[in-house]
């Protein structure tokens, strides 16, 4: 539970940062019972108000935010977010072939690279100049360019407690979290007064959104479309996070060499999997119809749970000057997708 760890619940979107005992089913019931009710009330305004589901979720979920102070909820609120999230992603693979990301073609990927790059760069700078140092710039940096959360525990593992302490840590954790939820709110509004088509649309919220579940949620609030090219965006980008743990290794000399080094989660393998699969042409359309509706609903689930547990009270709370290398990283990624839709990559 939330009281034997070192971080705080807002930390944890996921679940997959804090440990937790086994929970039975009776434990996760509660939280479960909000998440289904919640969707379910979502699923009922899209139809009705022709809304997009996620967007839809997403709001209800963030109206329902003040449950996150009950404790009895967070078991089904952490599996929902974890576990449905995961299923979700692996799905939406079916909706995908090997052909749509070869359309994408290789601008989008070196794109995808820079904009990861340029992200850590600028942070790093600011960091220096702040006086944090280039550890918490790579940590700040890593955890908005890469995979949100995730990435910051795998970067702060291998610079070592010696140059990032927990409260610098925890301190990234709740601010790429708070402001990655925000982003999904803002981002795909802002892209509609932009006037962006669905594929550069995908791509920007691919790119620019920390946290996996709320890149995609974000991309099938805008459209279908667009959801679709924003999964392939930020899986890809969640699988540069071993080469870039690497790289930071090879630049720091860490005092966790003996860690086991995260490699590329089981859901994106699955997700290419399922693409795999698709590309070959052997899934019969109902299958794929239902599958599709499936996914839908798992992910509209899993950002409602991540809705109601997302960390925006904490965030406005924490102040501190080192949230601005976060907020400054968050920005470059935000700018530079932007200006690479412009220049047509």
């Amino acid at each position: 539970m939330a009281g034997s760890s070192p971080y705080p619940m807002a930390c944890d979107l996921y679940g997959d940062i804090i440990d937790r005992p086994g929970h039975t089913w009776r434990s996760l019931l509660p939280g479960l019972v909000v998440v289904c009710m919640a969707t379910l009330a979502a699923g009922f305004i899209a139809d009705r108000y022709a809304m997009p589901l996620t967007l839809t979720a997403l709001l209800t979920g963030l109206a329902l935010n003040f449950l996150s102070a009950d404790e009895r909820l967070d078991a089904g609120l952490a599996f929902a977010s974890q576990y449905l999230l995961r299923a979700g992603i692996v799905l939406v693979g079916l909706r995908i072939t090997f052909g749509q990301i070869a359309d994408l073609g290789p601008g989008v990927l070196i794109a995808t690279m820079i904009v990861m790059a340029s992200v850590m760069l600028v942070a790093v700078g600011i960091s220096r100049l702040l006086g944090f140092g280039n550890g918490f710039g790579v940590l700040a940096g890593g955890a908005v360019g890469i995979c949100g959360a995730s990435a910051a525990m795998a970067i702060a593992s291998t610079l070592g407690e010696r140059r990032i302490s927990q409260a610098q840590l925890t301190l990234v954790l709740v601010g790429v979290s708070g402001m990655s939820a925000i982003a999904m709110i803002a981002y795909p509004i802002l892209l509609h007064k932009l006037s962006f088509g669905d594929i550069d649309a995908g791509f920007v919220l691919g790119a620019a959104i920390h946290d996996v579940s709320q890149a995609i949620g974000a991309g099938y609030s805008f459209s279908d479309a667009a959801g679709q090219t924003a999964a392939i965006v930020k899986l890809t980008r969640v699988t540069l996070l071993a080469p870039v743990l690497a790289i930071i290794a090879l630049c720091f000399r860490t005092e966790t060499a003996g860690r086991r080094r995260p490699g590329v989660p089981l859901f994106v393998v699955g997700f290419f999997v399922m693409a795999g699969i698709n590309s070959l042409g052997i899934v019969p359309g109902f299958v794929g119809t239902q599958a599709d509706r499936l996914a839908a609903g798992l992910l509209a689930a899993a950002v409602t749970a991540t809705a109601v547990r997302s960390p925006l009270r904490q965030l406005t709370g924490s102040g501190g000057r080192q949230l601005i290398v976060v907020a400054a990283a968050t920005l470059t990624a935000l700018a530079i997708t932007l200006a690479a839709v412009r220049l047509g990559v």
